[in-house]
């Protein structure tokens, strides 16, 4: 039994841990999973558990979701972190829940931040996991599919926790100002657009609209017995939003392509905003200024051929003074990227290309487009027959350029958008004139 040491006092502890939930029906959010029918809630209440990984953004309740499994089901509980632990740690862990199955106790094993385990460590879990020693709960904040191994994977149920709306934020706080363990013993005094405005602040996260509010508490003014909190008061603790995004997850890869997509769609409104939350989050500016080159030929190409030409522009002023004064440049390209006619031919062109040449990559050149720079070269007769296009009055010769196999293949098919309408035009007098030439 823990002894417990005359200077622990409860109300040491954060906030976030005393107020805790510990009843399924305390739980606040996720009823996509936990209102009454739903699947989880079903698979709790009527003890049938399997190993399962919970994947959501932080503070939306992945490791108090698995403890109040853990009270209901009267299982084992062992608290895991990927963080500070190695293969010799899940071994000893792993000796202990089997011994506890012999003894007919079955062991939830909660493993957070379960991503951070390298393959080897996750391979560990898996001959426990299949004879039943323990019931694995992972929790992620990135997309299992890429960071769980797929044999693990395929033995444990994945459900998406979703990132807290206001009003459960809200309805949160409201319960930890009630709660014996919260502030349930001290007349809190806040209004409700202040505690939205916490809630708003937050970002989803529980942990940090519970912090927040701990933080305003402490600093709250003491009249009467009470401890007001007041909007003015809480603007000196929140004055810059927190923005979920990490530069090296899932969600970096999300917002770089909502703003492609946005531009695509030509939402300029959108693209702006998409730009300005990576860039507020510390995203490297040519990493997006790299992606805009690369969207001004996929996805405008000959349409507007300046578009390029900014974009690469914008590239090495970026490169040139850095942020924040790059921001400027950047959302001027953004602007025009998502005004300019569109057009991807010239990136359907090269797919349609990559198939044909990837089935026939040992196709030889046609003799007559070789070079000769050698006597023995010419003696083979490469370059012979070769018909050089500027002798020609309109230069364009009958020349067969294609190998024998592609002849006919069409890539490149022009729109009417933008500036590549000149382009569909030259194409199609080129085309009339090679079937005139033909029948001649």
């Amino acid at each position: 039994m823990k002894q417990v040491s005359l200077f622990e006092n409860d109300q040491n502890r954060p906030l976030a841990s005393r107020v805790r939930p510990q009843r399924l029906d305390d739980f606040v959010g996720q009823k996509h999973l936990l209102d009454k029918g739903k699947v989880l809630r079903e698979m709790i209440e009527h003890d049938r558990l399997s190993s399962m990984i919970f994947w959501g953004p932080p503070g939306v309740g992945k490791t108090t979701l698995a403890k109040i499994i853990a009270n209901q089901t009267q299982s084992k509980f062992i608290d895991f972190s990927a963080v500070t632990s190695g293969i010799k740690d899940i071994r000893n862990v792993m000796k202990e829940a089997e011994e506890y199955r012999q003894l007919g106790e079955r062991t939830i094993l909660f493993i957070d931040e379960i991503h951070r385990f390298n393959k080897a460590q996750q391979d560990a879990f898996l001959p426990y996991v299949e004879n039943g020693s323990i019931t694995l709960i992972g929790a992620t904040t990135e997309n299992p599919s890429f960071e769980v191994n797929s044999a693990l994977l395929s033995r444990c149920k994945v459900f998406v926790l979703q990132q807290l709306t206001s009003s459960e934020i809200v309805e949160l706080l409201k319960q930890a100002i009630v709660n014996p363990n919260g502030y349930g013993d001290q007349k809190i005094q806040i209004e409700d657009r202040t505690l939205l405005a916490i809630a708003e602040f937050s970002n989803g996260d529980a942990r940090i609209a519970l912090n927040t509010l701990e933080m305003a508490a402490l600093n709250g003014k003491k009249q009467n017995g009470s401890i007001k909190i007041s909007k003015e008061a809480l603007t000196q603790l929140i004055n810059r939003k927190s923005l979920l995004y990490d530069k090296k997850g899932e969600e970096h890869y999300n917002i770089i392509s909502a703003l492609h997509k946005s531009m695509r769609n030509s939402d300029v409104n959108a693209a702006i905003y998409w730009l300005s939350r990576m860039l507020e989050a510390g995203e490297d500016p040519l990493y997006i200024a790299r992606r805009l080159v690369r969207f001004a030929s996929e996805d405008i190409g000959l349409a507007d051929s300046r578009a390029l030409e900014i974009a690469i522009s914008v590239f090495q002023a970026c490169q040139f003074i850095g942020m924040p004064e790059c921001s400027v440049h950047l959302t001027q390209a953004v602007i025009y990227l998502s005004l300019a006619p569109k057009s991807n031919s010239a990136y359907l062109a090269y797919m349609k290309a990559k198939k044909d040449a990837l089935n026939s990559i040992n196709e030889p050149v046609p003799l007559h487009i070789r070079n000769a720079p050698t006597k023995l070269m010419k003696d083979l007769n490469y370059g012979k027959g070769y018909q050089y296009a500027h002798d020609a009055e309109e230069k364009l010769t009958t020349m067969q350029t294609m190998p024998d196999s592609l002849i006919g293949h069409e890539y490149y098919h022009p729109t009417t958008q933008g500036s590549e309408s000149r382009f569909k035009k030259r194409l199609e007098e080129i085309s009339e004139w090679h079937k005139r030439n033909r029948k001649s």
